[in-house]
């Protein structure tokens, strides 16, 4: 095992991180490479890796004084073992989502939260144009159609078939991933408009090339209506009939940031009762999605299971960014990319 990394031992006796050592929690308590490779290029930065199958005593042991958890998978009750740390000041995720994590509680007892830095924004805005361009272009159906042989067949060319061009693209969230996605489409002539409930530097806004519109004009003129927000007590569910209800008969619904953002009751009856084009999701309220809802077999659905944030480049970036944020920490310095209470 490389130098500055370990394990630590099993049942009693277990060797507590020192606060030169950030512990890594995750299943098994096995290396990750990737950290590994980049730990060994911090002076400063040891790493130890945890099992977050251990009993809390034994995590709490494990962990003993390390002033920064690295966490990898969604393990059990964080609040409750950070309360015990009590030289914990960060817990770093390599997610972009943080809404598993009782973040406000974290705050409370003085322990900050640091998601992913935008390591997938670039990929998830990818996602989005492509799902975007698939629902406009029936392009589900006619792979089906082309490899099944039947060449045609049953794919509806009485429905109508969108470009992007001329078209006006509402995103509602102008973000990491909303911004990704209004840069990428500023050359296919059509519209970028946005919504965001947050205050926008100005130079910010103009490299992205979309222009603000209140919330119920982007919904009532949009062709696309495309979701980048994260999820939280504000947001969760908030997306339901009323906004479907504004948004034309014509246009095409987006979600890939999470599910529960969407009452996807909601958007169900709206494409029942044709009130919508078509749709586009990468997520959904429950994961994964019951083999009966009733989206599964809607041909204007395009369904992709939670998998848009997935690249060789993201790992890569995700890594670097969770090893030199732990450095900091280490080091005394004021880490980045710290997820906001709400």
């Amino acid at each position: 095992m490389p130098q500055g990394v370990r394990r630590p031992a099993q049942g009693r006796g277990l060797i507590g991180a020192d606060t030169a050592t950030a512990v890594v929690l995750c299943r098994d308590g096995q290396p990750i490479q990737g950290l590994v490779d980049l730990a060994e290029r911090e002076n400063d930065l040891k790493l130890l890796f945890v099992d977050y199958q251990l009993s809390p005593d034994e995590q709490v042991a494990a962990c003993g004084d390390s002033p920064v958890l690295i966490v990898n998978g969604q393990p059990a009750d964080l609040l409750a073992l950070a309360a015990r740390l009590r030289k914990l000041k960060l817990i770093q995720t390599f997610t972009a989502g943080t809404d598993w994590l009782d973040v406000a509680g974290l705050a409370e007892i003085g322990v900050q939260v640091a998601d992913n830095n935008g390591a997938n924004a670039v990929v998830v805005a990818e996602r989005a144009i492509g799902l975007i361009y698939a629902v406009q272009q029936q392009i589900a159906e006619q792979f089906n159609s082309a490899k099944a042989g039947s060449w045609q067949q049953g794919v509806d060319f009485d429905r109508p078939v969108y470009t992007f061009e001329n078209r006006r693209i509402g995103l509602v969230g102008l973000g990491r991933i909303g911004s990704r996605v209004a840069k990428r489409l500023a050359g296919w002539e059509c519209e970028i408009v946005y919504h965001d409930t947050a205050d926008l530097d100005e130079a910010y806004v103009q490299s992205t090339g979309a222009r603000y519109l209140p919330y119920d004009e982007l919904l009532q003129t949009s062709d696309v209506v495309s979701l980048h927000v994260p999820l939280n007590r504000l947001t969760r569910g908030y997306f339901s009939d009323r906004e479907f209800g504004l948004m034309k008969s014509s246009a095409i619904f987006i979600n890939t940031c999470r599910g529960p953002v969407l009452d996807e009751a909601a958007l169900i009856r709206a494409l029942q009762e044709n009130r919508l084009f078509g749709a586009g999701l990468d997520v959904t309220q429950s994961e994964p999605i019951e083999t009966d809802n009733p989206l599964l077999n809607m041909p204007n659905v395009l369904i992709t299971p939670h998998s848009a944030g997935r690249s060789v480049q993201v790992g890569a970036k995700i890594s670097s960014h969770i090893i030199a944020n732990a450095a900091r920490v280490i080091r005394g310095e004021i880490p980045v990319s710290i997820v906001t209470p709400v």
